[in-house]
């Protein structure tokens, strides 16, 4: 082969070269968006998987709150769920002064703060919190103390608890009737549960 052969070659094997790089050229992009609609269609697959999950759950959770609202508003009625209710707290103190026939109470309420014994109830999405309450009190008897905390227990205004109660005898010197004879400090948790984790909220 002599050169005029060559020279009459060049423009085909340039042509042929340029057509082999077109070729090998739209084959890699052909194979990147065959790559491309993958991940797109894995998307989309990722997405309506997503989708139908989050369907799913949210028709668990109505078929839940359907189940369980009435006995929800329940527990509101009686002061355990939502927000606490010192005010009828502080109703109830007195109402259950009044039946219990006490010579007057007076009180304390602190800060609210997660309940401190939660994890041992498992509570979940629950949170579980409690104000202490500090009352003193003047007792004819010690008959007396059981009367007011069940009068008070009967008014369902919450759920409180009975942390500690220190009786002393009060300094009389005469037997009159009508008359405080004791007196008696106690502490209580009033305790309240809602929704979602505790935050330590403090009031």
């Amino acid at each position: 082969m002599n050169n005029e052969d060559l020279k009459v070659l060049r423009t085909p094997l340039i042509i042929l070269a340029a057509v082999i790089a077109m070729v090998a050229g739209a084959g890699w992009y052909t194979h990147i968006l065959a790559v491309q609609a993958k991940a797109a269609l894995e998307r989309q697959k990722n997405d309506l998987q997503s989708a139908q999950t989050r369907m799913r759950q949210s028709g668990d959770e109505k078929d839940t709150i359907v189940k369980y609202v009435d006995r929800y508003r329940e527990l509101e009625k009686i002061g355990f769920a939502g927000e606490e209710q010192r005010i009828n707290w502080l109703d109830a103190l007195r109402n259950a002064n009044t039946a219990a026939g006490l010579f007057g109470i007076s009180y304390q309420i602190g800060t609210q703060h997660s309940y401190p014994y939660a994890s041992e109830l498992d509570p979940g999405a629950i949170s579980l919190m409690e104000s202490g309450m500090e009352l003193d009190m003047s007792l004819l008897h010690e008959g007396d103390l059981g009367r007011f905390f069940e009068t008070l227990r009967n008014q369902r205004v919450g759920l409180f608890q009975v942390r500690k109660c220190v009786l002393t005898r009060t300094d009389k010197s005469e037997t009159l009737r009508n008359q405080a004879y004791l007196n008696a400090k106690c502490d209580l948790a009033w305790i309240t549960a809602k929704p979602g984790p505790a935050a330590g909220v403090k009031r």
